[in-house]
């Protein structure tokens, strides 16, 4: 499963696109996130964090596969 990162989930992880583990044991967007909050404790500060899976925003409840594309978009500011 492969992560693209955006603003700051790319300044916290210092990358811009993460592979996760086939061993992590990864099946829904709720468990993605707290491997995240795990490998990346600072991504717990994060108060809104969006997740799209192909292309269309996901529920924590989403089932995810090994062949899913995941992007992470943090909140953003603006003016």
């Amino acid at each position: 499963m492969k992560i693209l990162l955006f603003g700051i989930t790319r300044e916290i992880t210092g990358q811009s696109r993460l592979t996760v583990p086939a061993n992590a044991g990864i099946t829904t967007v709720k468990a993605l996130k707290v491997w995240l909050a795990q490998q990346y404790p600072a991504m717990q500060g994060l108060t809104s964090l969006a997740v799209a899976v192909d292309n269309e925003y996901a529920q924590d409840e989403d089932v995810l596969n090994p062949g899913h594309e995941i992007a992470l978009i943090p909140p953003v500011s603006g003016g």
